[in-house]
C-alpha cells in the first residue's frame, strides 16, 4: 500500500500540502484499521475546481477504457458538474489504485479537510471489495454512453451507492482522531 499526496495546478499551497501529507498518513492508518476491506495504493491530489473537473474526466475515461469524442464530451461535462457540486471525489483506476481528488479551497480548516479525507478513504476501502470495481466500470461506461446497462443493474448500482455513501458518512467520526476539532 503506497500513499502519495500532490497538488495539481495549485501554486503557493506548500503549507497546505505539508498538512495534507501529515493527515493522509494518519488517516490511511486509521481507516485501514477500522473499515472492512484492503487499502489499495492511494494518490491524494489537492487541486482547484477546474483541475478536479479535468482530472475527474481523465480518470473516468481511463476507467471506461475509451476515448471517442462523444464519451470524452460527456466525461468533461460530468467532471465539471461534479467539481461544482462536490468537495472531493474518489475514483478507482484500472491498475487497482485509487485517485482521491480534493478541492483545496473548499476546505478552510484542518478539521474539514480531515473529515473529507476520511470519507474518501472509506470509499477507497470499499473499492477493494468483491464486485465493486466491475459495477463502477459498468455504470461509468453506461454514463458515458459506451454501452447500455440494464435497468436492474442501474437500480442495483444506485442502491449500493447509497449504502456505500451512508457507510462513509458513518465513519467520518474517525477524523476526530486526526484533528480533535473534527470531532465537534
Amino acid at each position: 500500500m503506497k500513499t502519495t499526496v500532490s497538488t495539481h495546478k495549485l501554486p503557493g499551497y506548500g503549507a497546505t500540502l505539508r498538512t495534507a501529507k501529515r493527515l493522509t498518513i494518519e488517516a490511511v492508518r486509521i481507516v485501514n484499521r477500522s473499515v472492512p476491506g484492503r487499502m489499495p495504493d492511494v494518490e491524494v491530489t489537492l487541486t482547484t475546481e477546474r483541475g478536479m473537473a479535468e482530472l475527474s474526466a481523465a480518470a473516468d475515461l481511463a476507467l471506461a477504457g475509451t476515448a471517442d469524442r462523444r464519451a470524452t464530451r460527456r466525461a468533461v461535462s460530468d467532471g465539471k458538474h461534479t467539481a461544482r457540486e462536490a468537495m472531493a471525489r474518489a475514483v478507482p483506476r484500472p491498475d487497482g489504485s485509487v485517485l482521491v481528488l480534493i478541492i483545496a479551497d473548499k476546505h478552510p480548516t484542518e478539521a474539514e479537510f480531515a473529515v473529507t479525507l476520511v470519507h474518501e478513504l472509506v470509499h477507497a476501502m470499499q473499492f477493494s471489495r468483491t464486485g465493486v470495481i466491475e459495477r463502477i466500470v459498468r455504470d461509468t461506461r453506461a454514463g458515458l454512453g459506451i454501452e447500455r446497462q440494464s435497468p436492474r443493474h442501474a437500480r442495483e448500482h444506485l442502491r449500493l451507492l447509497r449504502q456505500e455513501e451512508h457507510e462513509a458518512m458513518g465513519r467520518e467520526y474517525l477524523a476526530g482522531q486526526l484533528v480533535p476539532a473534527a470531532a465537534a
